[in-house]
């Protein structure tokens, strides 16, 4: 590791680590700012700010926008920390500050070197960032050659920095840091490349503290074969080695690069692990734990409290990293600390955070056909063959199946709203070809084989934008998009939400109804998401906007066949004839 030196000065004043938690927890509560991805710790991307309501919101116009000068795939948001906005890019993983009381204009810049050689080409559907994360006086940036870096938040220097990983062998970052109380929270990309999946955890100084893999031996996994449950049970001993063939599970993916969320009260952290490698499952027989599974671990000791796994042996690339929203509801008459997630298979669950009961898990696209349900009992699905690669056999297209490997959602981040109850879900609808075929792993080589050939699931209907209610597991209203919704929503207390769209709208629509209140079209697509903070009295929505990621992969990286991008390039043909490249902040007021 190396670090820099703190001076003497600063360190004489610095808080007490058990502190930090306590800064965080007042920051998050004050409207004014946006001081976390999710703005809280429950992911909740809810604003209690109503100075823009669903009267006044047709009169939002552009009160400034900031140009980032970098053209990929612009995910994520930015943060707002007293008088100061702070954004980063995809690679090369610039960092802005820019000065809220001078009509944005940088305070500082960050720019890290990395080997582009290294890590660009390693970096499955597009090279972006999903942003920043704050506390104890640092920013800190999560790079794509898996270092993490903290920088000073008022100068922009750097306080220390790690590199966790080794892109070489196709482990590369994707995701955002984590602070929750006194500890940062990492994962890992790279389940393309048969990288294994692990949470690993750092004090705000820098200090490794503990690494827990997805895969593997118990002791590596953190998980206690009589402690940890699953569906209420124990796991038992080599819960995961005794589902994969000898030792595929080192290179069985499951890999980190989702939202975490975090429960101050239970101290427990959660997130979800992606696709087991590689994506032909005749070459990989088992259950393949514990990929595809949502987590809640203890944020002190990393030990896993409870497991469920919502996509036994998958056959479809359904990564479980979507977040998992903390909200307290009550479900077939009884108040629940619930976790409610979106996977990528086309379900949403509700579960209870503590326990990791079972409680609701309901189809939230209508097209899902590769399983029928999941039952409640056993937390597994009840699949359809026709729709199953491996059923099909190797070397077999198995055509029209529902979702596509992009899920019925991935990670663009939905919202909830404490004051309606209601999600706000941003969905794909579409379908896929899937071929399976034999791959053989080599470290920082691919690791995919199947060809696959994506579509949408209606004509002109490629995504929805719903508002769903966990407790009942269903659909309350559903907003058709021409192209995936591949925004994160944001839900405020003044009814309304706010989501952007392929094609570069930013929309605002009537939280109880759905019916559209607004719309502006910024300078690219947009597959960043919304934020909204106060600054001199007036209420501002931030969005980025930049064509990019896996739904823009054709346009940032120049492909033409259909099967290009892991399929995503024929779904998303005609995308270059509504927007184009360009990453920018737009920000907006009355």
């Amino acid at each position: 590791m190396k670090k820099t030196t703190i001076s003497l000065a600063l360190m004489s004043v610095a808080l007490p680590m058990t502190s930090y938690a306590d800064e965080l927890l007042s920051m998050q509560k004050d409207p004014n700012e946006w001081v976390m991805s999710a703005g809280n710790y429950e992911n909740h991307r809810y604003s209690e700010l109503t100075d823009i309501n669903k009267e006044n919101v047709k009169d939002l116009n552009m009160a400034w926008s900031f140009s980032t000068g970098v053209l990929k795939g612009h995910e994520g948001n930015s943060l707002v920390i007293g008088d100061t906005l702070y954004i980063h890019t995809p690679f090369p993983n610039i960092v802005y500050a820019l000065d809220l009381n001078n009509d944005g204009a940088i305070k500082w810049k960050y720019e890290p070197k990395q080997n582009y050689d290294d890590t660009v080409p390693v970096m499955c559907c597009d090279v972006i960032n999903r942003g920043l994360a704050y506390g104890d006086g640092k920013i800190f940036l999560n790079q794509a050659d898996t270092t993490l870096v903290a920088l000073d938040a008022e100068t922009g220097k750097m306080v220390w920095s790690d590199k966790r990983d080794d892109p070489r062998v196709g482990a590369t970052n994707t995701g955002v840091a984590h602070v929750f109380k006194d500890k940062i929270v990492v994962g890992i990309s790279g389940g393309e490349f048969g990288v294994r999946g692990y949470v690993q955890t750092y004090d705000l100084n820098g200090k490794s503290l503990y690494k827990a893999y997805s895969t593997g031996p118990d002791a590596e996994m953190l998980v206690d074969p009589e402690k940890t449950t699953s569906m209420l049970k124990p796991v038992g001993e080599n819960s995961s080695l005794n589902t994969w063939k000898g030792d595929q599970w080192k290179i069985g993916g499951g890999t980190t690069w989702g939202w975490y969320s975090y429960d101050p009260d239970l101290n427990l952290f959660y997130y979800g692990t992606g696709n087991p490698s590689t994506w032909n499952p005749l070459q990989r027989p088992g259950d393949n734990k514990w990929t595809m599974s949502l987590f809640a671990r203890d944020l002190d000791t990393g030990m896993a409290k409870w497991i469920y796994q919502m996509t036994p042996h998958d056959e479809w690339d359904y990564d479980g990293v979507n977040e998992v929203i903390l909200a307290d509801q009550k479900v077939k008459g009884k108040m629940r600390k619930t976790a409610v997630h979106f996977d990528r298979n086309g379900f949403g669950y509700t579960m209870d955070r503590a326990s990791g009961e079972l409680l609701v898990a309901n189809k939230f696209d209508p097209s899902v056909n590769w399983a029928n349900s999941v039952n409640l009992k056993t937390g597994l699905p009840d699949r359809n063959k026709q729709f199953s690669p491996e059923h099909n056999g190797e070397d077999t297209n198995t055509t029209g199946i529902c979702p596509a490997a992009h899920g019925a959602k991935d990670q663009q981040p939905a919202a909830y709203s404490p004051k309606t109850g209601l999600f706000y879900v941003p969905t794909n609808h579409i379908c896929m070809d899937l071929e399976p075929f034999e791959v053989e792993y080599l470290a920082g080589q691919p690791y995919v084989g199947a060809s696959v050939n994506m579509f949408a699931a209606e004509k002109d209907n490629m995504g929805n934008f719903i508002a769903w209610d966990a407790r009942e597991g269903k659909i309350v209203w559903s907003d058709k998009e021409r192209f995936s919704v591949w925004s994160g929503a944001l839900a405020t207390a003044g009814d309304v939400v706010f989501y952007g769209t392929l094609e570069g709208y930013l929309k605002a629509v009537d939280a109880q109804t759905g019916r559209e209140l607004w719309r502006f079209k910024t300078p690219s697509g947009i597959v960043g998401n919304v934020n909204t903070y106060k600054h001199d009295g007036k209420q501002y929505i931030a969005i980025l906007s930049g064509i990019g990621g896996w739904a823009g992969i054709g346009m940032t990286n120049n492909l033409e066949n259909d099967t290009d991008g892991l399929g995503a390039v024929g779904a998303y043909k005609s995308l270059s004839s509504w927007t184009s490249l360009g990453g920018v902040l737009s920000v907006f007021s009355l």
